[in-house]
Order: C-alpha cells, then sequence, then structure tokens
C-alpha cells in the first residue's frame, strides 16, 4: 500500500509546557500510514525557521518520502494550543505559514509521481483546493477532511472531488448529522463520513447508514485523533472494502492516539 499526504504541515506549540510537536491533517496521515505498515509520502511545503526545520527533521527520522517538497522563506505552519482534560484546545495559529502564502503548482514529475499512489489525503487546512480538480484527473482516489469549522461553500465546492469526505460533527446532534451526510453525498462509491468524539461515528454510502461506537480511553490528549482514525479507516477499508470493520480500526487506532502526546510525539522544548 503506497499513500500520500498532500497539503499541510505545522507545528503544534504547546503555550503551557513551552513544547512543540510536528503535526498537520496532511502529514499526520503520511505518519499514521508508516506507523501502520504502509509506504508513505508527504508532499507540501516548508519553512526556513526552527519549526520547520523540527517538523523535517522528524519526518526524515520516520522514514517518509519528502522528496518532492517544497521550501521557501518564511514561518512554517503554526498554531498555539493547551490542554484541558486532556482534550486539545486551539488558540490561534499563523493559518498555514509558507503553506498559505505558495500555494502548490503542479508539475509534470508531481503528476507522475502521485499516480504511484494507491491513495491521497488532504484537507481544508491544506490549501490544496485550487489543485483538486487537477488531482481528480490522475486517477488517484482522493480523501478530504473537512474538520469542525468547515464553511458550505467550501464543502460544496471541493466535496465533488472527493471519494472519501470525513467530517467532525461532535457540535451536531445525532440526527442532525445523518441527516447532513446523506445531503452531502454525490455519486456511488463516494463514502461520507463523519466522527463526533465520544459519540458514535457513521459513514453514508449513498445506500445506507453504518455506525460505530468508539472506545472510551482517559485521553492523555486528542491531537490527531481525527486524522489517526481517518488513516486507519482508509488503510483497512482499502485493504477489505468492509466499513464496519474499517470503521472499528479506524476507532481503536483513534484510541491508541489519544494516549499520546502530541500528534505523535516527538516534541521539544521551545522559547
Amino acid at each position: 500500500m503506497k499513500v500520500l499526504g498532500i497539503g499541510d504541515n505545522v507545528v503544534d506549540k504547546y503555550v503551557h509546557i513551552k513544547t512543540m510537536y510536528p503535526g498537520g491533517n496532511a502529514l499526520n496521515f503520511s505518519v499514521f500510514a508508516k506507523k501502520l505498515g504502509a509506504e508513505a509520502a508527504f508532499v507540501g511545503v516548508f519553512g526556513d525557521d526552527r519549526e520547520a526545520e523540527h517538523v523535517e527533521k522528524t519526518v526524515r527520522e520516520l522514514g517518509i518520502d519528502i522528496s518532492r517538497c517544497r521550501h521557501y522563506h518564511g514561518e512554517n505552519g503554526c498554531a498555539r494550543v493547551t490542554l484541558e482534560d486532556g482534550d486539545r484546545v486551539f488558540l490561534g495559529s499563523n493559518e498555514g505559514g509558507v503553506t498559505r502564502l505558495n500555494p502548490l503548482k503542479l508539475d509534470d514529475e508531481d503528476r507522475a509521481y502521485i499516480r504511484s499512489f494507491d491513495i491521497m489525503h488532504t484537507g481544508l487546512y491544506s490549501h490544496t483546493g485550487h489543485i483538486l480538480p487537477e488531482l481528480r484527473t490522475l486517477g488517484v482516489p482522493i480523501s478530504f477532511d473537512f474538520s469542525d469549522d468547515f464553511e458550505e461553500e467550501q464543502v460544496d465546492r471541493f466535496i465533488p472531488y472527493a471519494d472519501f469526505a470525513f467530517f467532525s460533527c461532535s457540535h451536531m446532534s445525532d440526527e442532525a448529522t445523518m441527516e447532513y451526510i446523506r445531503s452531502k453525498w454525490q455519486r456511488e462509491g463516494q463514502l461520507i463520513a463523519a466522527t463526533r468524539g465520544s459519540d458514535r461515528s457513521m459513514i453514508y454510502d449513498g445506500h445506507q447508514y453504518y455506525f460505530h461506537v468508539p472506545e472510551l480511553v482517559e485521553a492523555v490528549d486528542t491531537m490527531g485523533a481525527g486524522d489517526s482514525y481517518i488513516t486507519a479507516f482508509l488503510l483497512s477499508y482499502l485493504k477489505d472494502r468492509g466499513i464496519q470493520k474499517a470503521m472499528e480500526e479506524g476507532s481503536t487506532f483513534a484510541a491508541q492516539s489519544c494516549l499520546v502526546e502530541g500528534s505523535f510525539g516527538f516534541g521539544v522544548v521551545y522559547e
């Protein structure tokens, strides 16, 4: 299995302990896929500050291919966070830093490279919306994370390109979530998923709903839990095409992720 995360990488700066951890939805996908035994790569944009240096060093140590990444002068993506009873709380960000200021443009080598993968994952914070039509032509399934602060205009613009669409819907009731994902389904073969924190997750495939109650753990840090669910779900589904089994594996891996500091560890102190 060859998988590609394309889009955002950040450092999450935990202000209460002055420690920063590598992260970002697209990068987390690549890291978690590697942990689960897949051949993983990441395409994105790095800055040239200490934050970028730490993320890039970590990713290289983990054995993830970043040969198609770009480097620009400026701030790497960075978010400020804290924890409240193990639940991560975002305090602000530089909105992607160089990733936002230098959006990806694909060349022929990029396109040939991407075609070699079994799936690619990106999302709302990845600043890749402008290349989704182009990515769609490459014949590789696209997974897209709409996270929890999606806007309807964004959803309607991006979801036609997604083979797998993920929403975080903890702010919505069970019934409202069911209706929402049903209303966003576009075509045969597309899966629309919603995670809802400690409440049951659900998926709609155009014909029926699937549900799974998550495993509850004493969370150390919920950062990256949604990304870990997405990763384990996709790897399982691509292997067996079983939605219920994939939801179970996603839930199990997400629970394990909640026992790790940061998205996947590798914290360093900052000033």
